[in-house]
């Protein structure tokens, strides 16, 4: 009898760990959507319904060959413009084809605008801009575009900013510095309070700011989810080695000024997500 129940045992703990992998295999390697509907009486009437996809922080993961599943997905969506808001790749990478073979087939059906995360500020490999922009893909480089429909147009701005303001809560050099709003002027310039904007960032941490420069709309990545989601609390841990960072993904919100954090698609130095599946984010844009 007690043959019997160690056996049973241990078959039963077998089980166990064959579900924990399965989850976590396909926890890592299948796609969420997560939508967003985004209503303000700021946006122009040719804007209604505008649909935008967002996807951050590849780190050069495949999502079957030439990441087919991840196409299908986003072609199912139908959006108008898609976003990518940084570390497509990793500071690792002997090579960017997966990014490359990505980028270059949604560019054939959807216009894309691109803004440069802080593992794209690490490599500094202007082949990555130089690709992006002969395959018609907008690389927006603190600066701003008007997207125009009919006699309408709202702006997209992309921001990046020095890697010393990615604090690190161990570095007694970073850990209390602050992206104002004075900085983000210069960086930037200053937003049309008259028109609807809209903020490509890649670090969400300063969304304070983000809200008192002008961004009607702020879309970043970064936070990778938490890395491991607790439920009833949120993300766990931050890439700048913060518990519990406060932007972890979702929507934000401050007064009527927005933010939507994704969770990102790859795992990058990380090497694992859990409770914390792959997305990407769907945005629509409504004036009623």
């Amino acid at each position: 009898m007690k043959f019997n129940r160690k056996k049973k045992i241990k078959h039963f703990l077998i089980v166990v760990l064959i579900m924990i992998i399965g989850a976590l295999y396909f926890g890592n390697n299948t796609v969420g959507v997560s939508r967003y509907q985004i209503s303000t009486t700021r946006l122009p009437a040719e804007f209604n319904n505008f649909k935008i996809l967002q996807l951050s922080d590849l780190h050069s993961k495949q999502f079957g060959r030439e990441s087919w599943r991840l196409i299908r997905i986003i072609d199912k969506e139908e959006p108008d413009i898609i976003v990518m808001t940084g570390d497509m790749v990793n500071t690792s990478d002997e090579n960017y084809d997966v990014f490359y073979q990505l980028s270059a087939d949604l560019a054939k059906r959807y216009k894309i605008y691109y803004i440069v995360g802080n593992h794209e500020q690490i490599l500094m490999d202007y082949r990555i801009v130089q690709f992006l922009n002969n395959n018609g893909i907008t690389v927006l480089d603190n600066e701003g575009v008007k997207i125009e429909r009919g006699n309408d147009h709202i702006n997209l701005y992309g921001l990046w900013f020095n890697l010393k303001y990615y604090k690190d809560r161990n570095d007694p050099y970073t850990k209390d510095l602050y992206y104002d709003l004075d900085t983000m002027q210069e960086t930037l310039g200053s937003s049309n309070s008259n028109e609807y904007n809209i903020l490509l960032t890649h670090n969400p941490l300063y969304f304070t700011t983000y809200a008192k420069w002008g961004a009607d709309l702020t879309l970043s990545g970064h936070v990778h989810g938490g890395i491991v989601m607790i439920p009833f609390k949120g993300g766990l841990l931050s890439p700048e080695r913060d518990f519990f960072p406060e932007y972890y993904g979702g929507i934000y919100s401050i007064e009527d000024r927005n933010m939507i954090v994704n969770r990102g698609l790859g795992n990058g130095n990380f090497g694992i997500r859990v409770f914390n599946k792959p997305e990407i984010s769907v945005i629509t844009l409504s004036n009623k």
